[in-house]
């Protein structure tokens, strides 16, 4: 009898009945049915009110534009109001961290820009993780950043600038929408590669240069071709070189850097939309798909091309390696310049 039970015990111990396994096996079916429901009905349900696009810079700059074209069309395709809204200040970092913050049911997206991915490196402490916290969604466009002159600063080209700057040091002063803007990071960059000392200085907001750069107050602005062109085309401000690889086909007179004796300068500036960590996949595979979408809108090819900015479009895992590449390279052109951010 011992002999028995002590069997019946090694048997209940080592192998368990499988009526119980196979319970246990369809309530994990079960549970997984459940799950993929609720991804679904998420999705389905999705968006159940107005979304908010932040943009982390003041109205009128390259962002902001950007933003309110994207807006437009993605209203006409998600049956809700994509409402643009501008939360402004130090550098980025003050929208940028809200939207990480938010709720991540997909109702507050970002509009992402290459300061997202530079201050991690640019800021001795910040108040979100770009990595960590914000999730890739689509790259939307990216456009070339151009070098602008005051029309009183009396020099033609970057080799003019760059003997007056030598003669002058730390006279020139450049403007820029924030502490770890590319507009900041470029004129860095040029200090750097020339051997040259620009003063900095930051305004909130690109927009906020502009009057600034035409009077004369600050000399240059380092700014996306997308704000430039339409300013240089009027002739309120003089552009010297475009940080590209070619000329600008919406500025086909204006010299590359490299011409200018400068072939590792080369700046671009790029949007996407991103939203908080943890938004259901579904939704992010949803809103990936209504921006592509829209980009390939007749009306948004033609809304970009005036602007002089170029589509891009791809999958949220091709947007989160170009943003980890992104942040490494930056991260290396702030070791070098040795910018730092408060």
């Amino acid at each position: 009898m011992s002999n028995l039970s002590h069997h019946r015990g090694s048997y209940r111990a080592d192998n368990p009945p499988r009526r119980p396994a196979r319970r246990c096996l369809r309530m994990q079916f079960l549970l997984g049915l459940a799950g993929a429901s609720c991804a679904t009905a998420v999705a389905q349900n999705y968006p159940a009110k107005a979304v908010r696009l932040v943009v982390p810079y003041a109205a009128g700059g390259g962002v902001d534009i950007v933003a309110r074209s994207l807006a437009q069309e993605m209203t006409k395709r998600l049956g809700q109001q994509m409402i643009v809204e501008n939360k402004v200040g130090a550098g980025g970092n003050i929208g940028s961290d809200a939207v990480a913050k938010s709720a991540p049911d997909g109702h507050t997206l970002l509009l992402a820009s290459p300061a997202n991915a530079v201050n991690g490196s640019l800021y001795a402490k910040m108040p979100y993780n770009p990595a960590r916290d914000l999730a890739p969604v689509a790259l939307v466009a990216t456009t070339p950043a151009i070098m602008l002159a005051s029309p009183s600063l009396p020099v033609r080209n970057v080799k003019e600038l760059v003997a007056l700057a030598k003669a002058k040091p730390g006279t020139l002063s450049f403007g820029s929408g924030g502490s770890g803007t590319t507009e900041h990071l470029a004129g860095e960059m040029l200090n750097s590669l020339a051997g040259i000392d620009l003063l900095h200085v930051p305004y909130k907001g690109g927009a906020a240069v502009l009057p600034d750069l035409v009077s004369g107050q600050v000399s240059l602005f380092f700014v996306n071709q997308l704000f430039a062109v339409p300013h240089v085309k009027a002739g309120t401000v003089k552009a010297l070189a475009v940080a590209s690889e070619t000329r600008s086909p919406a500025l086909p007179e204006v010299p590359t850097f490299a011409e200018s004796g400068f072939p590792d300068f080369r700046v671009a500036v790029w949007y996407g939309v991103m939203g908080p960590a943890g938004m259901p996949p579904a939704i992010i595979v949803q809103l990936n798909r209504e921006v592509v979408a829209a980009l390939a809108s007749p009306e948004m090819k033609d809304r970009l091309q005036s602007l002089s900015a170029q589509p891009l479009g791809g999958s949220p895992e091709q947007f989160a390696a170009f943003f980890a590449e992104e942040s490494a390279r930056w991260a290396r052109v702030v070791k070098a310049s040795g910018a730092k951010a408060e």
